[in-house]
């Protein structure tokens, strides 16, 4: 890259770490409705930035929920053309408590900047469009056309926008999408990721007689919804941690030898990922690896559960309803689709006397498999080995971001997952961060990107 691109993003760093604060303010929580004015100026927020980047044609296209904002540079001829996607929603706070600092009060401690969508995806987003401002600043032009396509229902699973990539595909016609919406591996570990497991997401309403009764005076008689909750959901992994769901493993693709390999070359270390998230010990599916259960292999969690008394002291009561909301990460193959019919016929074929339950399907994602010798993600392998002075690693990542099968389905183009959040940035949690210096090489990478990717030997066979 030349150096005076790598000198404009140096000498402008406290300016970018300026505006990227200016962005974490916004409350940009997709999930509530009140907060809908404040997606709205996130959206706009991202089209001015797009456009004090160099973008040309920014426009906030609306839709059925939040906006999506679209911008482009289409001047570089006999180039490729990237598609740059992120999102500017982000997940909801609480609990207010677990924070440090107010989550929408930026606040920088040692090499972080904490607040909510610091890392996911807001400083993401934003370490792309300064790479195409320094390009733009120092030159007047990018070394391939870039169009760009931020949405705001990310964190809520993207309802609408598969629906606007199908309507704008000719807008949206590209080389190569690239995504920074994943975590390397570790600190001063740079990879690219090939794999992410897709989503399917339940609720469970479990309801028994028409008011809360006495325990004394029918506990043992009637049925109690939390009761019987609670035995389905114990039932639906056995003692080895399989998913008990009818058919539910028949179409996983499991980890291949050449795979497995490749995952026991990287640096994991039991003991250190238990001390990072202070827990005792690691569990999960027999026969497999702490990365393979992470990466390669389905996982069933509770994500909430409610039902009876909650307040201090006692109350013998049976409470009328009970609740929970069941998320399943899918593997390679897997159709959420699939999932929910196997969901509903376990939870029929497992609901007791006495009580009657009700599935809601709330969203889902398909997995995605990426292949990892295009020549966009050899450009972005190319880019992190500049800026990181090491070689990168290829990874899968455990999350789910429903767009990518989508891009690959509908522009039929390789995506590029290029990220550079850590593991432990908390994402969805309390004290979300985003490490600086990586934000600072995220700069640079997204920079030299555009060049590698502009080079005839990364492009043309």
């Amino acid at each position: 890259m030349p150096q005076k691109t790598l000198h404009y993003i140096d000498t402008n760093l406290d300016q970018f770490i300026g505006e990227l604060k200016d962005f974490l303010r916004i409350p940009s929580i997709s999930a509530r409705q009140e907060y809908g004015d404040d997606v709205r100026k996130g959206a706009e927020w991202v089209k001015k930035c797009a456009e004090d980047s160099g973008l040309e044609n920014a426009t906030i296209y609306d839709t059925h929920g939040h906006p999506v904002v679209y911008a482009d540079w289409l001047h570089a001829e006999e180039k490729p053309t990237v598609l740059i996607y992120g999102h500017y929603d982000v997940q909801p706070p609480e609990p207010l408590e677990l924070w440090t600092s107010p989550p929408f009060e930026p606040d920088v401690r040692g090499d972080d900047i904490y607040a909510r969508g610091a890392v996911d995806d807001k400083g993401q987003v934003h370490l792309h469009l300064k790479g195409i401002e320094a390009w733009m600043k120092t030159h007047g032009k990018l070394p391939v056309n870039v169009k760009l396509i931020l949405e705001g229902e990310e964190e809520v699973g993207s309802p609408n926008l598969e629906p606007f990539v199908l309507e704008h595909a000719d807008l949206l016609s590209c080389d190569a999408v690239m995504i920074s919406d994943t975590p390397m591996y570790d600190y001063d570990m740079p990879s690219i990721t090939y794999g992410l497991r897709g989503l399917a997401y339940f609720e469970l309403l479990m309801a028994g007689p028409d008011r809360d009764l006495h325990s004394g005076m029918f506990g043992g008689v009637v049925a109690n919804p939390l009761n019987a909750l609670c035995g389905m959901i114990a039932r639906m992994k056995d003692e080895n941690g399989r998913i008990q769901l009818p058919g539910f493993y028949d179409d996983v693709i499991d980890v291949s030898p050449e795979e497995r390999e490749e995952f026991e070359r990287l640096p994991y270390s039991e003991e250190e990922f238990e001390k990072r998230i202070n827990i005792p010990d690691t569990v999960g599916e027999e026969g497999y690896t702490d990365l393979e259960r992470l990466w390669a292999r389905p996982a069933l969690d509770v994500c909430g559960i409610w039902g009876g008394y909650q307040g201090e002291g006692a109350k013998t009561v049976l409470p009328a309803k009970a609740g929970a909301k069941v998320s399943m990460r899918l593997v390679a193959n897997q159709d959420y689709h699939k999932v929910e019919e196997q969901f509903r016929q376990f939870v029929e074929e497992n609901t007791p006397p006495g009580v009657t339950v009700e599935v809601k399907d709330l969203y889902g994602g398909p997995p995605v498999l990426t292949p990892t010798d295009s020549k966009a993600v050899k450009a972005a392998l190319a880019a992190l080995e500049e800026v990181f002075e090491t070689v990168p690693y290829l990874t899968r990542n455990g999350a789910s971001i429903p767009i990518v099968a989508d891009f690959e389905k509908n522009l039929k183009v390789p995506v590029v997952l290029m990220g550079f959040g850590l593991p432990d940035q908390n994402a969805h949690a309390p004290d979300e961060r985003l490490n600086l210096k990586n934000y600072h090489r995220g700069i640079k990478s997204a920079a030299l990107f555009l060049e590698r990717f502009g080079t005839m030997e990364y492009i043309r066979s």
